[in-house]
């Protein structure tokens, strides 16, 4: 349906794409009568991915800065964001990880107005008070210690930094330490004011709703906000080609160790990403998984999974798993690749390949059920740069062939492109 001031660009599995016409805002909407209920999200195209040294952690900075206030809600005012949102009972947070942003209500339908005004005051209207600056340092730095005292994200973060020499996927979403504390107003100003701005945002509005209605409030409320600049900064940069498998050891207080062993995948984009899907359910998902019955049953691990993300640029396929008391890392990290590269050697059977599938499919039903998890799914879609990935993917992924499987096994599993790290832990004594 076509309504004044925007242009349907498509349509795909009952979400309809709109385009505001003044300034390049994207729109989706997802009419479901389940419950008077709405979700308004607005997903950012901007994340870690986006930051350049010096600055490591902005993004993450000002998810905690949008809360402290705009030009017409504020504590001053009375009507802090929060405060004016938790009074018509709307659950709101925000999110930040290596593509994208997002901040989201979930709330009454009948009061989605009030959502739609608040992320059009702060998407321009954000104050960056030099004193919220300082007061959310504190609060910033203190959950990166809390962090940093997690061997598990720890040994994380070191594979994804060994792994990545030259691409912005090395940084933590939360920042290098030096630059979270000396980042300033005016860096974190100069940031906003390069990437928050409607032709570089999505809005998604999935629920109880009336189309008309809500288009209107969202030509009401953003219309008047101009287009940014007219070329975003692009991340030019590309990670060169690994030429030999890296290594990374973490060293801290903990009772069991882990191994981690990471490969260079593909983009979101790329069409082996649903056969990766497929391969990282038959390897590590369930206590029929290859590598449950390799390392779990056989007492080498006490737990292992395998995972595949969706990023806009290359990223990782890796694997985890936990060290039993007796069980030397180098073992471990043998019976692992013994596992992987079993999928080359042994493909995958049509049995495999079945229940993988089916799994998913239950596993796709279950994330989608509800407009809060149908908002959280098409936000990392929209981050990886085509939100029509949320409707096509679980269809690319039922048509997976074991022939796929195999092709994106003997793509993938390269030890010249892989990255193992080992968290080996210092026993404290007790006396």
């Amino acid at each position: 349906m076509q309504y004044d001031g925007f242009s349907l660009v498509d349509e795909s599995s009952g979400i309809a794409h709109y385009r505001l016409d003044q300034n390049g805002l994207d729109i989706l909407l997802v009419p479901i009568q389940m419950a008077p209920v709405a979700v308004f999200m607005v997903t950012y195209r901007v994340g870690s991915r986006n930051e350049s040294m010096g600055e490591t952690g902005a993004t993450h900075f000002l998810e905690h800065l949008m809360f402290k206030g705009s030009e017409n809600f504020n504590t001053a005012n009375g009507n802090s964001i929060f405060n004016t949102l938790q009074r018509i009972g709307a659950r709101v947070n925000a999110t930040t990880w290596l593509d994208r942003t997002n901040y989201y209500e979930m709330l009454p339908d009948d009061n989605l107005d009030v959502a739609i005004q608040i992320e059009a005051d702060r998407m321009r209207g954000a104050t960056l008070d030099p004193k919220d600056v300082n007061s959310e340092r504190s609060v910033i730095l203190n959950e990166l210690d809390r962090g940093e005292n997690e061997p598990l994200r720890r040994l994380y973060q070191s594979v994804w930094s060994t792994a990545f020499l030259a691409h912005p996927y090395r940084h933590p979403t939360i920042g290098w330490r030096s630059d979270v504390e000396h980042i300033s107003q005016e860096q974190l100003r100069s940031f906003y004011d390069t990437f928050y701005w409607p032709n570089n945002a999505t809005i998604s509005v999935i629920g109880s709703l009336d189309e008309s209605e809500v288009l209107g409030s969202i030509l009401r409320y953003f219309g008047n906000i101009p287009t940014g600049p007219d070329l975003m900064p692009e991340v030019r940069t590309v990670e060169p080609v690994q030429i030999g498998e890296r290594r990374t050891t973490i060293r801290m207080a903990g009772e069991l160790g882990a191994v981690m062993i990471g490969f260079k995948a593909p983009a979101a984009s790329h069409r082996l990403m649903p056969a990766l899907s497929v391969l990282a359910v038959i390897l590590g998902s369930g206590k029929s998984c290859r590598l449950y019955r390799h390392v779990v049953d056989s007492g080498l691990a006490t737990s292992v999974s395998a995972n595949d993300i969706y990023l806009r640029d290359p990223g990782l396929f890796y694997l985890y798993a936990m060290l039993t008391s007796e069980t030397e890392h180098a073992v471990l990290e043998n019976a692992l690749m013994e596992v992987v590269e079993s999928v080359i050697s042994d493909p995958v059977s049509s049995d495999e390949l079945a229940s993988a599938k089916a799994q998913l499919r239950a596993e796709t039903a279950f994330d989608r059920d509800g407009p809060f998890a149908m908002a959280s799914g098409l936000n990392e879609a929209i981050a990886a740069g085509d939100w029509k990935l949320y409707t096509r993917i679980p269809k690319l992924i039922d048509g997976t062939t074991t022939e796929q499987v195999l092709e994106a096994a003997r793509t993938v599993f390269d030890r010249s492109q892989m990255t193992i790290g080992y968290f080996d832990p210092i026993k404290t004594l007790v006396t």
